[in-house]
């Protein structure tokens, strides 16, 4: 039996670099945590924007339980990253941009 597909998500952020590091530590010698851009777009929604999980799956054309699997991953990426000193790598996923 084969895994589910993974159903498009419409995002709105535009990564404005590859990755999000402590200075002074070359990228070389870090240790690297992979960011999603739907794990991004459902912080900024959720924490910057201030709008519910419910209100943010309707954005991102996603049901509200996977918005917050979504959330709670990236939380989690981004305490560790914090914490730990290590870098956030921003990579793509499944998302279209969405059209305003």
């Amino acid at each position: 039996m084969s895994p589910r597909y993974k159903k498009s998500r419409f995002c709105g952020c535009k990564f404005k670099g590859k990755a999000f590091k402590p200075t002074g530590i070359p990228m070389t010698e870090i240790e690297k945590i992979v960011l999603y851009r739907d794990e991004l777009e459902a912080l900024r929604l959720c924490d910057m924007e201030g709008l519910t999980q419910e209100d943010a799956g309707k954005r991102m054309k996603i049901s509200r339980g996977t918005v917050q699997r979504i959330l709670s991953s990236a939380r989690k990426k981004a305490a560790t990253a914090l914490a730990e000193c290590k870098a956030l790598v921003f990579e793509e996923t499944i998302c279209k941009e969405e059209k305003e």
